[in-house]
């Protein structure tokens, strides 16, 4: 089901046109029908001639409720601009269209209503009075249909025309992002809270979880209702009411939005393109009380003009918009900016950055992503995509990279290793984005936990000092002379055991665990220490760390006095 507005200036038969091609009042009040006038959006479906089902959303014309009708308009693609062939183009007329124009709406049909309270003159004057004002917008060169709404006369034109229009929208892309801005809020009698909206961005179904932005209350999907007709699951383009459980609809109102949790980044800065209207009679700066108007809802905000200090009429420049709280937005959504002190439409624009990281003062936004990439230097994949609105494929690791970030980083990570020496560096001392950079060069070899430059070898396996430990094995030279960062890799890499402060070679110890355990088959009633001291031709001073170790490793056991065979105890030689 596709979703389009009307639009027009007050009283030109925007309502009546609705109720005629739906059956249905779009105006909900008492007090909109006996004034005669929209005061707030209203809703109302249809079926066209090809078996589509289309939703219109009403708008008010007047000029007093143009933040109701910004509501209406900001999810929608195409409309069905309303002119009345009585009266012609109207100041409300030409507002409602520059602000179609500034929200990016680029598919339209012009309605010339009350075709039958005019001849064919006044007729002729009036299409070419529309034609004269919408050349230069998205209305130039689209269908102008004549019609009676009272009496239905040029009202299967209209239809078979909106019909067109949609084949020219084409379908609304499905990219698992859901997104509804709440138009409507309220409880409904025995189902409980209600909100309404139109459904961009993905699908969604009943019984999933969905979080209302600002504040990220939680809220499951208890049903679904589109064209007056209950769905398990509805896609992105459509017109919808969402019956929700644990939310109270006091909680929610209009300007509100409906996410899926973990998918979206809010924010209440954000940097964008603004069109100034040419029709406004001053420059645009920071000075003003301003709102923006993006989705359905209307916020607060303060304006840093980027660059130039103003905006003069006509032109387009960046601005950097501070948002009174924070919103779920994307690059590319459109919004319309408001002067608040003189109630008067501003201009407006796209988003360009949802986060943006220079300082207003050297910002030069735009929606490239490699100006993104460049900015951050590093910057997660599933990060970037919640900044875009798109999938994204990481260029290193989970993250992209700026390439002369990364060209640093290589750099430095290299330098470092190699200043080390050969032992290399723990990887523990580089970063997680170094270690990545670690991963993409051939020539770094990680032994254990130690990256080295160079071929895959044991820098510290022929030492000196384990040549001077093996050549006297249970009598062994203490580490006089030698450098204490070696020491100690040596005894992490297992070339040296260290026990009680007395160093031997691994090897060493191996050896007098097999001489051990050939003495204790000749008697495995246990030997002594005075033994063992004498089967290693060694003194005391080493022969208890040597015990010590074999004790504490599961090869031997102390019983009593005597040292027998643990269950580790290596064979014989």
């Amino acid at each position: 089901m596709t979703v389009i507005a009307t639009a027009g200036h007050v009283d030109h038969g925007k309502s009546t046109l609705v109720k005629s091609l739906t059956g249905t009042d779009p105006d909900r009040w008492d007090e909109e029908k006996a004034r005669g006038l929209t005061i707030d959006l209203g809703f109302a479906t249809c079926r066209l001639p090809s078996g589509r089902d289309l939703s219109f959303v009403d708008v008010p014309g007047h000029t007093r409720f143009l933040r109701n009708m910004l509501a209406g308009v900001g999810a929608v693609e195409g409309c069905v601009f309303v002119v009345a062939a009585t009266e012609g183009w109207k100041e409300q007329s030409e507002e409602h269209l520059r602000i179609l124009d500034l929200l990016g709406i680029r598919h339209g049909i012009v309605a010339l209503t009350k075709l039958d309270l005019v001849d064919d003159d006044l007729l002729e004057l009036a299409m070419l009075d529309v034609e004269e004002h919408v050349e230069g917008t998205f209305l130039e060169g689209a269908p102008v249909i004549p019609v009676a709404a009272t009496v239905g006369t040029g009202l299967p034109e209209l239809a078979e025309a909106i019909d067109t229009l949609i084949d020219e929208m084409g379908p609304e892309r499905d990219l698992d992002r859901p997104r509804l801005w709440v138009d409507r809020a309220f409880s409904s009698s025995g189902a409980g809270t209600v909100v309404t909206g139109t459904l961009t961005g993905g699908t969604i179904a009943a019984g999933e979880d969905l979080y209302a932005m600002p504040g990220a209350n939680g809220a499951r999907i208890r049903g679904l209702q589109s064209h007056h007709r209950s769905v398990s699951s509805i896609g992105p383009g459509n017109r919808v009411a969402i019956n929700l459980t644990g939310i109270d609809h006091s909680d929610l109102r209009r300007g509100d939005v409906m996410i899926r949790q973990g998918q979206w980044h809010d924010s209440a800065m954000v940097d964008a393109e603004l069109t100034v209207l040419a029709s406004l009679k001053h420059d645009v700066s920071r000075r003003g009380a301003y709102a923006v108007y993006l989705g359905s809802g209307e916020f607060s905000a303060k304006v840093r003009v980027l660059g130039p200090d103003v905006l003069p009429p006509g032109t387009s420049g960046s601005v950097r918009l501070y948002l009174d709280r924070p919103i779920p937005v994307l690059p590319g959504d459109r919004y319309v900016l408001r002067e608040r002190g003189r109630d008067e439409t501003v201009g407006g624009g796209q988003i360009l950055d949802i986060d943006p990281q220079l300082p207003a003062s050297k910002a030069t936004p735009d929606r490239d992503v490699d100006r993104m990439v460049r900015e951050r230097g590093w910057v997660e994949a599933d990060h970037l995509s919640k900044l875009l609105g798109e999938p994204v494929e990481p260029t290193l690791g989970r993250w992209l990279v700026d390439p002369a970030v990364l060209v640093e980083t290589t750099e430095r990570v290299r330098a470092a290793i190699a200043d080390a020496g050969p032992l290399g560096l723990d990887i523990a001392s580089f970063d997680e984005h170094e270690r990545a950079v670690i991963a993409t060069q051939p020539d770094l070899h990680i032994d254990q936990s130690r990256i080295t430059v160079g071929e895959v070898r044991d820098p510290l396996a022929d030492h000196p000092w384990i040549t001077d430990l093996e050549a006297d094995p249970f009598s062994p030279p203490g580490p006089d002379g030698v450098d204490r960062g070696e020491v100690r890799e040596l005894v992490r890499r297992g070339l040296v055991v260290e026990q009680d402060k007395v160093f031997f070679a691994a090897s060493s110890i191996d050896k007098a665990a097999r001489l051990v355990a050939g003495k204790l088959a000749e008697q495995p009633e246990g030997i002594t220490v005075a033994e063992v001291r004498d089967l290693l031709n060694t003194s005391r001073k080493f022969v208890l760390p040597i015990l010590a170790y074999l004790d504490g490793n599961g090869m031997t056991r102390r019983r009593e006095d005597l040292r027998i065979a643990g269950p580790r105890l290596p064979e014989p030689d």
